[in-house]
């Protein structure tokens, strides 16, 4: 049972290219089906999430993330009465557009493209992908995904100005995502939090008494669970934590979100869009926590001298190899040549580099920039 304000397939505004209905799938699940066997979307599997295999091969990497968000997304959409389709569609192509090297490649590809007054954002990337860059289709270019999915892609997780994007005037940017859209964003954050702390354990670049004394959510969890499983392994006690946090996170969500409906009197998908804020949010307590948790992740993590060296890697290999293939267009692929008749040249030395994964962007820096 849908709620009154749920995406509804059949009030879809359809997608670019008309195409018959199939016999079995609905629109939104054909649109997952046709990201789950995108080239872009394989490549996540190798792609850094936060820690490269130099760590562990069982941490997380892009696709494995990607596949917790679609699963934390649809319970979150099952609670709400959201249209569970199209939310693991969003999930599942929400880090489609991320580059190499995890948010250090971003950076860095951002600040080459910036030397050229262009700039690179990994949404705005990700549709690019499935609108031009995905060859699966006689009949059209790209996935041909339904305009709510490509609407998602753009708005789940920034509100983008009209007057500083003409290029998405028909996204309409002047309103609210659907609740399917809005809750990938924070389910994304759920996902990414719990399961860092999680990897950075792992990696002896955290403790747990470290963890305890600067996330007090993890703090007050942990003091339930040494009380209940006082004889259980530490490893296990620190499961049992994180699960218990994930499940506040979770709940919290579900239970707030709920609750900013009825307060804003929405009933209807259009009262969402025409709403003045976002109504998929945490509880204030909740949302404290939450910050907190996140700035200690990037205090004591991402910001970790350990991990400095490998970002300056991925700054370095980016930055490199952006400015060879500037000097030297030649020794891009004849696609990425023909491409730079109709595109600037960043710009299509940018896609190439973005859609890379981890190891072969290596194998290009040997070839082109090693010594």
């Amino acid at each position: 049972m849908l709620a009154d304000y749920a995406v509804r397939v059949e009030d879809s505004r359809g997608r670019r290219y008309p195409e018959p209905p199939h016999p079995y799938r609905n629109d939104f699940q054909r649109d997952r089906d046709r990201v789950v066997h995108a080239r872009a979307f394989r490549r996540l599997e190798a792609k850094t999430q936060v820690f490269t295999r130099r760590y562990s091969d069982h941490f997380r990497n892009r696709l494995t993330h990607t596949i917790e968000v679609a699963q934390i997304s649809r319970t979150i959409a099952a609670q709400l009465g959201l249209n569970s389709d199209l939310v693991e569609a969003l999930a599942l192509v929400h880090d489609i557009g991320h580059p190499p090297f995890g948010h250090a490649g971003e950076k860095a590809l951002d600040a080459a493209m910036r030397l050229h007054g262009l700039s690179f954002d990994h949404n705005l990337h990700a549709l690019r992908i499935v609108e031009d860059f995905e060859l699966r289709y006689a009949s059209f270019r790209g996935l041909n995904l339904t305009f709510e999915v490509r609407e998602g892609i753009i708005k789940h997780s920034h509100d983008y100005a009209p007057k500083d994007h003409p290029e998405l005037a028909e996204y309409v940017l002047d309103q609210r995502p659907p609740l399917e859209a809005q809750l990938i964003d924070l389910a994304d954050e759920i996902a990414y939090n719990t399961a860092d702390l999680d990897d950075g354990c792992e990696a002896h670049l955290l403790t747990i008494e470290q963890i305890a004394a600067g996330v007090a959510i993890f703090d007050r969890c942990y003091g339930e669970v040494r009380a209940l499983y006082s004889s259980a392994a530490e490893k296990l006690q620190f499961n049992e934590t994180l699960k218990r946090v994930f499940d506040r996170l979770v709940g919290d969500l579900i239970t707030n979100t709920k609750h900013r409906l009825k307060q804003a009197d929405v009933y209807t998908l259009d009262d969402i869009r025409q709403h003045p804020e976002r109504l998929a949010a945490f509880s204030v307590e909740v949302e404290q926590e939450r910050r907190q948790f996140k700035d200690f992740l990037y205090e004591n993590l991402y910001f970790s001298p350990a991990l400095e060296g490998e970002k300056e890697d991925a700054e370095r290999i980016i930055g490199e190899l952006f400015a060879h293939w500037m000097e030297e267009p030649d020794d891009l692929p004849r696609n990425y040549r023909e491409k730079s008749v109709q595109e600037p040249l960043p710009r299509v030395i940018c896609d190439y580099i973005a859609g890379m994964t981890d190891p072969f962007i290596y194998q290009q820096y040997e070839k082109y920039c090693g010594e």
